[in-house]
């Protein structure tokens, strides 16, 4: 097989974290919306590339030999901006392999607690999370037109290094914000990263839960990292009487427990099952604060 080249649309916190995990498996190349940003991507092991919503010519040359396609760019009130522009591109792509496109479980909605897994109803609540099904929806079409298969990941709430509750105590602003019954599934950046390498060496497509094995409620999660700080906790917060942006309330009106069954099933392990394992992990590797300055995860 010849050697992967990837490139990844929208190369943020989640896409660092997957080159970071085996930049020497593959040429990778990942876009951003600023030349600023382009030395952190160089650390992370990407070749930066500029994407403001419109095909470049430098863009198209590296999709001539790209293998393999990570899509992590929110989709718009027009659609999904990478195929609004790239979309005859990618459908002529010489040499590609396989698409994954970062999703979220906001699209299941609300179910009142109970578990989800891939066979639910997508009853997406917020504007966002409809723009989510519809990307889905189009991205596993293309895959179906051009015979090649797409892995859809839904990724529960994002966190590890500089992105998590100890630098928010740190920081002074950790909340404990408190709705009865309320849980969240999560998922360290480590691993969205293993598990898009794993369905990239499979060239597996589907749809697939990447969380972790354990929804909780969110003040729990400030309680046990301000423990391994020896700091005490922020008091709790009755949900109905906190000042919150109307963003931050909506994600609470969305309550489920969302199983992974179907990422184990293709081969993942996950490196943090649950919340306790990472922060035990972030807190005695010193590498909670910043996120851009570890050192490569090997495999």
């Amino acid at each position: 097989m010849s050697e992967k080249q990837i490139v990844i649309f929208g190369a943020g916190y989640s896409g660092k974290a997957f080159a970071r995990a085996n930049r020497d498996a593959a040429t990778i190349l990942g876009t951003t919306r600023s030349e600023e940003k382009f030395e952190a991507l160089r650390q992370a092991g990407i070749a930066p590339l500029l994407f403001d919503g419109a095909l470049t010519g430098e863009i198209g040359e590296a999709l001539q030999k790209t293998t393999h396609l990570v899509i992590s760019v929110a989709p718009e009130e027009a659609g999904d901006p990478v195929l609004s522009a790239a979309r005859e591109a990618i459908a002529g792509m010489p040499a590609l392999e396989w698409i994954g496109y970062l999703s979220t479980v906001g699209v299941y909605g609300d179910h009142g607690g109970a578990w989800v897994d891939e066979t639910a109803a997508c009853r997406p609540v917020s504007k966002r999370s409809v723009m989510r099904v519809e990307a889905e929806q189009a991205w596993l079409k293309l895959g179906e037109e051009i015979g090649k298969p797409v892995a859809i990941l839904r990724l529960s709430g994002i966190y590890g290094p500089g992105r998590n509750a100890l630098v928010n105590l740190e920081n002074g602003t950790a909340r404990r914000l408190v709705k009865p019954d309320q849980v969240f599934n999560r998922i360290h950046c480590d691993d969205i990263a293993g598990a898009l390498w794993q369905l990239i060496d499979g060239n597996t497509g589907g749809i697939f839960n990447v969380t972790d094995d354990e929804p909780a409620p969110p003040q729990d999660v400030v309680a046990y990292a301000a423990s391994l700080m020896g700091v005490e906790p922020p008091p709790e917060i009755p949900f109905d009487t906190a000042q919150l942006s109307p963003m931050a309330r909506s994600f609470y009106g969305e309550n489920k427990r969302v199983a992974n069954a179907a990422i184990k099933a293709a081969g993942y392990s996950l490196r943090f099952p649950d919340y306790h394992a990472a922060f035990d992990h972030m807190w005695a590797s010193g590498d909670w604060r910043d996120g851009e300055a570890r050192s490569p995860m090997k495999r």
